[in-house]
């Protein structure tokens, strides 16, 4: 069982951008044997998930970042408490691909080379921006337009 760590944080505006966050109020190294960056699977409030990362951003301390997404569901923003629980992330993180997606780049190997060794983060930004697509031809589109990018070298949308 991965040991769980709870605290209470205030959300905080990262500099005058919609961005959000709270402090890490304990050291990642005495914690999870790290310095870097950590995923971790979160709970914010008891009620909404998030699976995402612990960062060091030019900050004294480890940061967890709180999307638009989650402060909508909390009903929270800027300068309200929130309590968090998390865990270590260890499983690895997949992304799913559609099968017209995967017929893409069964065409494609060397991109399909590049899309694997990118980040997870990366690959998730890819499918989604395919499949948030509300037109069949947008999404045909996109799929020629995301092997080009990834053979250009681009690692993100």
């Amino acid at each position: 069982m991965e040991k769980e760590v709870k605290f209470t944080g205030i959300i905080k505006q990262n500099a005058d951008m919609n961005a959000a966050f709270v402090e890490f109020p304990f050291s990642t190294e005495e914690l999870f044997g790290k310095k870097g960056q950590i995923k971790i699977k979160a709970v914010f409030d008891n009620k909404v998930e998030y699976r995402g990362s612990l960062a060091k951003m030019k900050s004294d301390c480890h940061i967890l970042g709180l999307t638009q997404e989650i402060r909508k569901q909390l009903g929270k923003t800027f300068d309200d408490e929130v309590s968090v629980s998390l865990i270590e992330d260890k499983e690895e993180r997949t992304v799913e691909i559609a099968d017209d997606i995967v017929l893409v780049f069964n065409e494609n190997p060397d991109a399909r080379n590049l899309f694997d060794k990118m980040s997870y983060t990366h690959r998730k930004e890819y499918i989604r921006w395919i499949e948030e697509a509300k037109k069949p031809e947008t999404r045909e589109n996109r799929k020629i337009k995301m092997i080009e990018m990834i053979l250009n070298g681009k690692k993100g949308i």
